[in-house]
């Protein structure tokens, strides 16, 4: 049997690389989905472990070549998952988590139906306003731009299988890990 695929989405600011990565210290076992991006590489982060930093015209040839599970355009940049690898760790039986945005999150949906997608909500928009903000990596013009995308995808909540609210990161963590070794077809 094909392992889980478990899709984590939500608005930026929301915590979903921090529980992720707790997921993946709770589960070993399960194996994060390194993203392909055309966004420039935030100060720690390592080509091929935190994405795969690509130009614009690399990430179109992925896309052309029908080698991303899925792929959308956020903020202005260019994100996708490699189909090859997350196909190859399932069929070994390693339960995979994909890391993405709504748009993506709606492409795996149409191309895995066994997915389980769960949305991951801010206790409030106030959390989320100031987690963007805190940051101090973008622009105020980017931070603006990423609220309006939020209320967007605040909005499609019920299209996601499960809605974990995030004010507990260990605890948002434990939840996907269940899903993660949970076998029962969506």
């Amino acid at each position: 049997m094909t392992a889980p695929l478990v899709v984590v989405s939500g608005p930026s600011g929301v915590g979903k690389s921090t529980v992720v990565q707790e997921v993946l210290k709770q589960a070993p076992d399960v194996w994060l989905s390194v993203s392909a991006t055309t966004r420039a590489a935030r100060p720690g982060e390592v080509h091929g472990e935190h994405y795969f930093f690509l130009s614009q015209e690399e990430f179109d040839a992925l896309v052309a070549a029908g080698e991303l599970l899925e792929w959308a355009t956020f903020a202005g940049n260019s994100y996708g998952t490699p189909r090859g690898p997350v196909d190859e760790r399932r069929d070994q039986g390693v339960p995979v988590v994909l890391e993405i945005e709504l748009f993506g999150a709606r492409q795996v949906r149409e191309a895995d139906p066994g997915a389980r997608l769960v949305f991951l909500a801010p206790p409030s928009w106030e959390v989320l306003e100031g987690r963007l903000r805190g940051r101090g990596t973008e622009s105020e013009q980017a931070v603006a731009a990423r609220l309006e995308a939020a209320l967007v995808e605040m909005a499609a909540q019920g299209e996601f299988h499960e809605v974990v609210v995030n004010t507990d990161v260990e605890t948002a963590a434990q939840t996907l890990v269940g899903f993660l070794h949970d076998n029962t077809p969506r």
